[in-house]
C-alpha cells in the first residue's frame, strides 16, 4: 500500500483529489462511466474541496454512492451525511449521472440495505474516497469489524469511541444526541473498489494510522485490512503520520 505524508492538510487534500480524479477519468475513458464512493466527516473537507475544483471530469458520466448514514437522522439535520454530500459535492459539480444516498430515516432499514445493495452490485466501483476513524473504523464498521460478510450494506451499532469522535468533531452538542445505529457499507464491499483513496488528517488519528499500517491485520483495527488491497493509497498530513517509524 502506498503511503504519502504531507506538511499540511491542504497539500494532502490536493494530492488525494488528484489521485481520485485520475481514477475517475480513467474509468470514463475505458468504460464510458465512473462509479464513485464518497465518505464524509472532517477528514474529507480538503479532499472534496479540491476534487470539485478539478477540471477535465465529465461529471454527467459519474454515479456516486456514499458510505454510511445514521439511522433516524433526517436529511436536513446538521450532522446528516446526505446534507454534507449535497452541500460539499453534489450541488457543486451540478450534473452527476446519479447520486445514490443512504436513507437513514427509511421506515425499514433492512429493506434500505437491500435496495442499496442491489444498486451498488449493478455499479462496480472504480474509485472509493474514504477515511479511517479514531478507533480504526472503515465507514461505520467499528471494531471488531465483520471482515467476512458479502452483504454490501449492513445495520451496525456505533461504539462509544466512534460516537465520541462525532461529538468531538462538532456535529452534535451532546453525546446523547449521537445516534447509536447506522447503515454502513460493509468492509468487503469497500474492498471491491478498483481504487482506494484514503485521506487521514489530524493527530487524533495517529494511533489508528500506526495500528492500520504497522500492526496486525485484524478486525480490532478495521483499517488494517486496507493493506490487502492491490491499489490503495493513504494520504496523511504530518500530524496523522506522527507515530509511524522513521517519519
Amino acid at each position: 500500500m502506498e503511503t504519502r505524508i504531507f506538511e499540511t492538510k491542504e497539500m494532502m487534500g490536493q494530492a488525494a483529489a488528484e489521485a481520485a480524479a485520475g481514477g475517475i477519468r480513467n474509468a470514463i475513458a475505458q468504460r464510458g462511466q465512473a462509479n464513485l464512493i464518497l465518505a464524509t466527516g472532517a477528514s474529507q473537507f480538503e479532499m472534496l474541496e479540491c476534487l470539485v475544483a478539478t477540471g477535465g471530469i465529465d461529471w454527467s458520466k459519474v454515479v456516486m454512492f456514499h458510505l454510511d448514514e445514521y439511522i433516524g437522522l433526517g436529511p436536513e439535520h446538521p450532522a446528516s451525511f446526505r446534507k454534507y454530500l449535497r452541500q460539499r459535492f453534489v450541488e457543486r459539480v451540478g450534473n452527476l449521472q446519479a447520486a445514490h444516498f443512504v436513507d437513514g430515516d427509511a421506515e425499514d432499514p433492512e429493506q434500505e440495505c437491500e435496495r442499496l445493495g442491489a444498486l451498488i452490485q449493478a455499479h462496480p466501483i472504480d474509485v472509493a474516497c474514504i477515511g479511517i476513524g479514531e478507533n480504526g473504523h472503515l465507514a461505520f464498521n467499528d471494531p471488531p469489524a465483520d471482515f467476512e460478510t458479502e452483504e454490501p450494506y449492513l445495520l451496525v451499532q456505533l461504539d462509544q469511541r466512534c460516537r465520541k469522535q462525532q461529538l468531538g468533531e462538532g456535529w452534535f452538542e451532546t453525546l446523547e444526541q449521537v445516534p447509536s445505529q447506522a447503515i454502513s457499507m460493509s468492509i468487503r464491499q469497500i474492498l471491491k473498489s478498483r481504487r482506494l483513496v484514503v485521506t487521514v488528517p489530524d493527530r487524533r488519528k495517529a494511533e489508528a494510522v500506526r495500528n492500520a499500517l504497522a500492526g496486525s491485520v485484524t478486525p480490532d483495527c478495521p483499517a488494517s485490512i486496507l493493506r490487502e488491497h492491490a491499489n490503495c493509497s493513504m494520504f496523511l498530513d504530518k500530524a496523522a503520520g506522527a507515530l509511524l517509524a522513521g517519519k
